[in-house]
């Protein structure tokens, strides 16, 4: 017994159909050299297989499609606080998503390493004042007449030794986070302090906070990070091949109140064989934050005889694309070009018309039926 195509491929599906496969017995299959463009799917068929059916739209207006879109902050807009050096958390003065001010206290830490600069810059300050009095001790001498110039060149050159060494060691310690008041009382041989406080330099909102009090930290270790206020981007992955945006084109967010104009289209594919679009959010900014990932719709620039389809519509043979068109006998494989995709949409280009309908779901066991059929493989 010969069954034919639409039979074996409703089979690999997993349908049962008892009366549908007796009908079809006796029926052989011819085949044919290449693949044809119609085969037959009887309204029995179209039922048992569950074809869903959609009806083509004139598509007179730009289509919006359906793209995931994640918010992140423009270069600039976010500072790292780094951990100036190694020590124990010692107190936390903030939350996470907290809002901060310049100079605001956020955490405490209990540093050896920040001791031991501070007694580097006493150190330093010392020699450099023992280094200053001996050239002003011989440079006295000089002008007395009691020694040779050369000791006075000497001394002059173990001042700016020392003094190089003082800079460096005040550097040292501004870097990790000291105030002129301290390294003023630390070259007097002012106490040493016992700990460190790191202040916010920016207003903005804190977005990562993982520390916890008595938690060790290294050197260079992100403490912080502190997104400031204002300007948010929307970056969304496109395919490879995007459709050319209209003029000025705006995303949206279905049921918010949330616009972003596009600012640029990424000139080089990533690994992922993707494109990067990047919009700044125009408005509804205040009820977005970083990191936040959204649905977005954005609009295809509009083309000639391009029609928006379920993606499930599409079928690939090779490295054409294919959807079924409804006919009176059964279906027509009808190629399209692919412009743009995005969710569950795309938006092709091919020889379609207004009313027409085209094969929404079971494409895969409609495309086995179709190369069944025309005795592909």
């Amino acid at each position: 017994m010969i069954v034919d195509p639409i039979a074996r491929a409703a089979l690999r599906a997993g349908h049962s159909f008892l009366p549908l496969l007796l009908a079809a017995a006796g029926c052989a299959a011819s085949a044919e050299p290449a693949l044809a463009a119609a085969f037959a799917v009887s309204p029995a068929q179209l039922q048992t297989l569950g074809v869903r059916l959609h009806t083509l739209a004139p598509n007179a207006a730009a289509p919006t499609l359906l793209h995931s879109a994640k918010v992140v902050l423009p270069p600039g807009r976010e500072q790292v606080l780094s951990a100036p050096v190694g020590g124990v958390v010692e107190r936390l003065f903030v939350s996470g998503q907290e809002l901060v001010r310049p100079g605001q206290p956020l955490l405490r830490l209990a540093s050896p390493e920040y001791a031991e600069l501070q007694l580097r810059l006493m150190d330093a300050a010392s020699r450099h004042e023992l280094a200053a009095k001996a050239l002003a001790r011989e440079q006295r001498l000089l002008e007395e007449g009691v020694i040779a110039e050369r000791r006075v060149l000497e001394a002059q050159a173990a001042e700016r030794s020392e003094r190089a060494r003082l800079q460096q060691a005040e550097a040292a310690l501004r870097l990790a986070g000291a105030d002129a008041a301290l390294m003023q009382r630390l070259r007097a041989g002012g106490p040493l302090e016992q700990g460190l406080t790191l202040r916010a330099k920016v207003a903005g909102q804190l977005t990562a906070l993982e520390l916890r009090p008595g938690q060790r930290v290294r050197e260079a270790d992100a403490l912080l990070h502190i997104a400031e206020q204002g300007e948010l981007w929307l970056e969304v992955q496109l395919d490879a091949r995007p459709a050319a945006l209209p003029p000025r084109a705006e995303l949206t967010v279905p049921g918010r109140a949330i616009k972003a104009r596009v600012l640029s289209l990424a000139g080089q594919v990533s690994e992922g064989q993707t494109l990067t679009l990047r919009a700044r959010v125009s408005e509804g900014a205040a009820l977005l934050r970083p990191g936040e990932v959204l649905q977005v719709q954005l609009p295809a620039a509009a083309a000639k005889d391009a029609w928006v389809l379920p993606l499930a519509a599409l079928a690939r043979q090779d490295e054409q694309a294919y959807v079924f068109v409804r006919s009176e006998q059964g279906f027509r494989a009808t190629p399209v070009q692919l412009l743009a995709s995005g969710g569950d949409s795309v938006q092709v280009r091919g020889p379609l018309q207004a009313g027409q309908q085209v094969a929404a779901s079971a494409v895969v066991a409609l495309k086995a039926a179709w190369q069944g059929k025309s005795g592909g493989q």
